[in-house]
């Protein structure tokens, strides 16, 4: 795809493909049969549909960087080099029923799963026509199977737990699913929900996002052993670990657990080994760079979610061409969400609104 020196990673600018990272990714979905043969099963649009999630993901987040070095916003969480994290996952469900609990950087789960980019942008422009009516930049909409994210990353997992129990109480074939930052898997909410998911076989997906930082904490920091790899024998349940920067690992992961959850086996843990290509947000991403070596960020700027899967797609026969002309799609389709969501600025919320949907009103008579 075309690169953006203003506002991607100096690593994605210059990157080119590395021949020995393109065999091991091939080499990463044929290393599990299983996962090979749920790959092996996927047709041209279907590889093509996860490629649009791909560049969708990547040109929100540039156009929210645009938008604050331009002076829109104050500044943006973005998910920059873990776009496969969510995209790969978010395909692998049935969209149509299960839910998914994105965690703010998870932002592209809320397009995959049908909420407009131009929804998605409204909400950090905080206007009277987004879905929070400028309530909260935490994107979510239930009537397409969002839950919107609790900036307390770790208590959204009770609550999931919470949507699947209702799911195996009324014998539905749903899945839930959400995403752990490794930070928050220290937290007391993260601990009771995974646990009495555990306990009670509840039809749902935690994905760990080990992208190796927690705010400004290293792994190191605060995790002991040097991955999550026994992180879901510790609760008693199955799991596995993808390469989070691989789209077609993450989708054949995350599928195989869907179908183990539909199948009444109970919950599945996923560790997503992926890395965060920049600040907790976009204003402290100088702090992010002198926190790491600077051969850190160029090995996984190697490894960009997008680069890597444009070269397997030329692997199995898709032409630079074909790519060149989805790449021209979705930057259209970007760039009209965005003139629509700038002109809702003109439609900012009354301050008398402030107070409605925030307490529940009993009505009714007797006791």
């Amino acid at each position: 795809m075309r690169r953006f020196p203003a506002f991607d990673p100096p690593e994605y600018v210059s990157w080119r493909p590395e021949p020995s990272l393109v065999t091991q990714y091939r080499a990463t979905i044929a290393a599990d049969p299983e996962r090979a043969a749920v790959v092996a099963s996927l047709k041209r649009p279907q590889l093509l549909e996860l490629y649009r999630g791909l560049l969708r993901a990547r040109l929100h987040d540039i156009t929210l960087k645009r938008w604050v070095r331009t002076g829109v916003l104050s500044k943006a969480w973005l998910g920059t080099g873990e776009e496969a994290t969510t995209v790969g996952p978010v395909h692998a469900l049935d969209r149509e029923h299960d839910i998914v609990a994105p965690m703010i950087r998870n932002a592209a789960a809320c397009s995959e799963m049908g909420i407009s980019v131009a929804d998605m942008l409204r909400a950090y422009l905080a206007t009277a026509d987004s879905l929070s009516q400028g309530r909260d930049l935490h994107l979510g909409d239930l009537s397409r199977g969002v839950l919107q994210p609790i900036s307390h990353v770790g208590d959204v997992v009770p609550v999931v737990a919470g949507l699947a129990l209702s799911f195996k109480v009324k014998g539905e074939r749903r899945v839930a699913l959400t995403w752990i930052g490794d930070g928050s898997t220290k937290s007391a909410a993260a601990h009771e929900g995974t646990n009495f998911a555990a306990v009670q076989r509840l039809p749902v997906i935690f994905i760990v996002q080990n992208n190796q930082v927690a705010l400004g904490t290293r792994l190191a920091q605060h995790h002991v052993p040097a991955d999550f790899a026994d992180w879901s024998a510790s609760y008693g349940i199955w799991g596995g670990t993808f390469d989070g920067n691989n789209v077609l690992d993450a989708f054949a992961a995350t599928r195989i657990a869907a179908e183990r959850c539909r199948r009444g086996e109970g919950p599945a843990l996923l560790v997503a080994e992926t890395f965060r290509m920049g600040g907790h947000a976009t204003h402290d991403e100088r702090e992010a760079r002198e926190m790491f070596a600077p051969e850190l960020f160029a090995r996984w700027g190697q490894r960009d979610p997008i680069g890597q899967y444009e070269e397997h797609l030329k692997t199995v026969g898709v032409t630079e061409q074909q790519l060149l002309a989805v790449e021209g799609e979705i930057t259209a389709d970007i760039e009209a969400a965005e003139r629509e969501a700038l002109a809702s600025r003109e439609q900012m919320p009354e301050g008398a609104s402030a107070l409605g949907g925030v307490y529940a009103n009993h009505r009714g008579g007797g006791e």
